[in-house]
């Protein structure tokens, strides 16, 4: 007769400690402060065959998937975690963040 295999004794991870309507992180979140993640604005998206890319050069005008002033995709590590509108700061380019991705609903769907 086979031995049965046995299940591991598996428990919940306790990330955060809940106090009346305040929610405190993890003591050792300081160790996380400092990993770099891949930030990604995205304006919009196309699809051109290559030889269209090809032929690309300076003033080419690449027409995009969206409007001029619809929000633009905040996505950290190819997650989309958030939406904004494009700014100008004296001379560059920012972005302003208008919304926060649920990202429970987004698992849901």
């Amino acid at each position: 007769m086979a031995e049965e295999a046995q299940k591991p004794d598996v428990k919940t991870a306790n990330l955060e400690e809940v106090k009346g309507d305040v929610v405190t992180p993890i003591k050792n979140i300081d160790l996380l402060m400092d990993v770099a993640l891949d930030v990604v604005i995205e304006l919009g998206r196309t699809v051109m065959p290559l030889k269209e890319v090809l032929n690309l050069g300076p003033g080419a005008v690449i027409e995009l998937d969206k409007l001029a002033g619809d929000p633009v995709d905040i996505l950290v590590n190819n997650k989309l975690v958030a939406r904004g509108e494009v700014v100008v700061i004296e001379e560059n380019f920012g972005v302003r963040i208008t919304e926060i991705i649920d990202t429970q609903s987004l698992a849901r769907d």
